[in-house]
């Protein structure tokens, strides 16, 4: 069995694809980012710089007491290896998915965090900021566009690196991007939409996740670093 502990951000419904895709028994924990909620000691145990998804999984390989992972990329990355699904054997193969797992982990997620954080919830509009992240996601969809233009998914067959991109794109209108631009991210995203596990991820969210009301301003400034 694995605990989900999570929100339903990209990163938190890239792990839930996984889960959905290869059949997990899996457990969700709603973290409830816009309350504080990850704040809470108990979450702060096993995911200590206060970021959702956290994992626990009750039943490791070996054996033994509960094995707990932070960092969306390393979720999935452990649980590809756990159930030997959508992570090539081979090294060439392993290499490729991770290097583009890593890419959205250190690119594409930072950049168009940040893109949604001065487009959309910055209390003070900067145009500075906004053309320097919109420019940057913008750059980065072109990446991936040169790298769809002659393959299926980005490493071959559909891994964990699709899982952990497509959560990012869904966005896009938020970043200030239009998939017409980017032909071949537009394909691929159509087909990664498409697949049932996805579907169901989507569907699905609002019902696990419910978010109850609005933040207090104190809240926000929480969820935003601004205040401790």
């Amino acid at each position: 069995m694995i605990e989900l502990h999570s929100w339903p951000t990209p990163n938190g419904l890239k792990v839930s694809i996984f889960l959905e895709e290869a059949g997990v028994e899996h457990r969700v924990f709603p973290v409830n980012i816009l309350k504080g909620q990850q704040l809470d000691p108990y979450f702060l145990s096993f995911s200590p710089n206060n970021r959702i998804p956290a994992i626990r999984d009750l039943d490791p390989p070996g054996g033994g007491e509960p094995i707990t992972v932070f960092e969306s990329g390393a979720i999935l990355f452990y649980l590809a290896r756990k159930y030997e699904k959508f992570l090539p054997a081979d090294p060439r193969g392993t290499m490729d998915v991770l290097q583009w797992l890593f890419w959205q982990m250190g690119g594409l997620g930072p950049m168009a965090g940040q893109n949604h954080h001065f487009n959309i919830y910055a209390p003070e509009k900067i145009d500075y900021a906004i053309n320097r992240y919109v420019n940057e996601t913008a750059r980065l969809y072109g990446v991936l566009d040169r790298r769809l233009a002659n393959r299926n998914y980005v490493a071959g067959d559909y891994s964990i690196a699709d899982m952990a991109i497509y959560p990012w794109i869904v966005p896009h209108e938020n970043q200030k991007q239009n998939l017409d631009d980017f032909p071949n991210v537009k394909r691929w995203f159509e087909t990664v939409k498409a697949r049932p596990a996805v579907e169901k991820v989507y569907a699905e969210k609002e019902a696990l996740y419910p978010k109850g009301e609005e933040p207090s301003e104190e809240e926000k400034a929480k969820l935003f670093g601004l205040k401790k």
